[in-house]
């Protein structure tokens, strides 16, 4: 039985997201300057030609679970699978420095480690997808969590990044569960996607609850030369 978590960037943008992108009753796609994705209704070619007029002048946009089969002028390159996870219980709080909320005078900062540790997804506006929390040690943000997707009923997790000079000290994993925590209070479940490689990653969160729910397929949408 298929659920809007099998299209999680669809659903977003025709429900809680909808104002942050465009779209019709085919295709949809994030303001760019907010996000790189764009979703389809179903995986057929009357949904591919319709994402075709609504894809703007950057690239590359990315697609997660039910992909077109042609988006004409557009190049489908396939990025394998991640893996969808989902968080049943609230975890506990880990000891750790003191987290902060991240805003537009953030913004610089935030930039600057995701294009160092997670480049190509967080853009000047993604602050607006959802709340962010960020670890500071002295000027530097070290660390750095967030809300990125929002379907009826779910919150994603994303964005979680740290320094490299700062891994290793659990500074994710309070991040992470600080989130997660705040969207069980907000009477949502949290679900997060990860590279079925990023080991290091998937340890942190299955030790804060999170189990995986299914692989999902990842593309990039490059201009057809």
């Amino acid at each position: 039985m298929n659920t809007p978590l099998d299209n999680p960037i669809w659903h977003s943008l025709r429900s809680r997201h909808a104002a942050l992108g465009d779209g019709g009753q085919h295709a949809a796609c994030y303001d760019p300057d907010i996000a790189p994705f764009a979703g389809v209704a179903s995986a057929d070619a009357q949904c591919g030609a319709a994402l075709a007029t609504l894809l703007g002048d950057r690239e590359p946009y990315y697609l997660v679970g039910v992909i077109p089969p042609v988006v004409p002028g557009w190049r489908l390159d396939d990025h394998g699978v991640i893996d969808q996870m989902l968080c049943a219980r609230a975890p506990d709080l880990p000891d750790g420095p003191a987290m902060v909320e991240l805003g537009a005078g953030h913004v610089a900062d935030m930039l600057e480690l995701t294009a160092l540790v997670f480049p190509g997804y967080f853009r000047r506006d993604t602050l607006r997808m959802g709340r962010y929390l960020g670890i500071y040690i002295g000027d530097r943000l070290a660390a750095m969590a967030g809300e990125r997707m929002a379907l009826p009923g779910h919150r994603e997790i994303s964005a979680v990044c740290t320094h490299p000079d700062h891994t290793g000290r659990g500074y994710a994993q309070r991040l992470v569960a600080q989130v997660t925590r705040d969207v069980f209070a907000a009477g949502l479940l949290p679900f997060l996607h990860v590279s079925p490689g990023n080991t290091r990653a998937k340890q942190v969160y299955e030790r804060l609850g999170y189990v995986d729910r299914a692989a999902v397929v990842l593309y990039a949408l490059h201009r057809d030369e």
